[in-house]
């Protein structure tokens, strides 16, 4: 696994020492995630994020069910911070 690569594509910058310090580290991650290979999936169906191959949704588990829920004031009223009926969170950018 080559960490200067990885770190060039993350646009990081990376010290000798570190790249010392997660080479045998990715290579554990490596041999770890390499193992999924050993399992036996011929009798699974493909699914992709909840798609069959030819794009059709998969069943649920359950039906959806529209259950009571908290009302604007209630969920508020446990909120840090909040302003004109919103969550105030702190700015981004």
């Amino acid at each position: 696994m080559d960490v200067r690569k990885v770190a060039k594509l993350a646009h990081l910058e990376i010290t000798d020492d570190e790249v010392a310090l997660y080479t045998p580290q990715m290579a554990e991650i490596v041999k770890y995630v390499e193992q999924l290979n050993e399992l036996e999936t011929v009798d699974f169906e493909p699914m992709l994020g909840g798609l069959t191959d030819e794009g059709a949704a998969t069943e649920t588990d359950r039906a959806d069910v529209v259950r009571p829920s908290f009302s604007q004031e209630e969920a508020l009223s446990e909120a840090p911070a909040a302003v004109a009926g919103h969550f105030q969170v702190p700015k981004v950018l």
